[in-house]
């Protein structure tokens, strides 16, 4: 099933980048890679996007395994037909998987990608935003896009 595969990349590309900040860098150092604009800076992050309900991980944890279980038996009972719906979600699949491992792992999120005028994130909330996001958008507008299951909208 390609979105097994593909969360699984995006959960090894998350990981690798996360595992390379923490041998480089000590919790909250930073190296600016773009004065004022772009930094990689090591945060323990033990809260949700944006640091929200900071210090609830055993709370995320038990969200996380839930919304991993639910995609899980979702795409396996019901296989997207749509390519782009199944790689949607396996980013919100890998992502989820991404900081799941590090809340079990060490008890917070490693993020570290600063864009100075927005709080840090990482891989793993990329992919499950982008996912998220788009696929939300062509549930909602795109009328060429068949549904989760290959029929027609109509």
């Amino acid at each position: 099933m390609d979105i097994m595969l593909y969360a699984i990349l995006i959960s090894i590309l998350d990981q690798a980048s996360k595992h390379a900040v923490k041998l480089s860098l000590n919790p909250y150092d930073s190296i600016p890679l773009i004065k004022g604009v772009f930094n990689i800076t090591y945060v323990q992050n033990t809260g949700a996007a944006f640091s929200i309900l900071r210090g609830k991980t055993h709370f995320f944890t038990v969200v996380t395994l839930i919304v991993i279980t639910v995609i899980i038996y979702t795409t396996i009972k019901f296989t997207p037909k749509n390519k782009w719906v199944r790689v949607l979600i396996a980013f919100i699949l890998g992502g989820a998987v991404g900081n799941l491992l590090d809340r079990l792992r060490y008890g917070y999120v490693v993020d570290f990608l600063d864009f100075i005028v927005f709080p840090v994130f990482n891989v793993a909330d990329m992919a499950i935003v982008t996912g998220a996001l788009l696929l939300a958008y062509f549930i909602a507008f795109d009328q060429n896009l068949a549904d989760f299951y290959g029929k027609s909208r109509r």
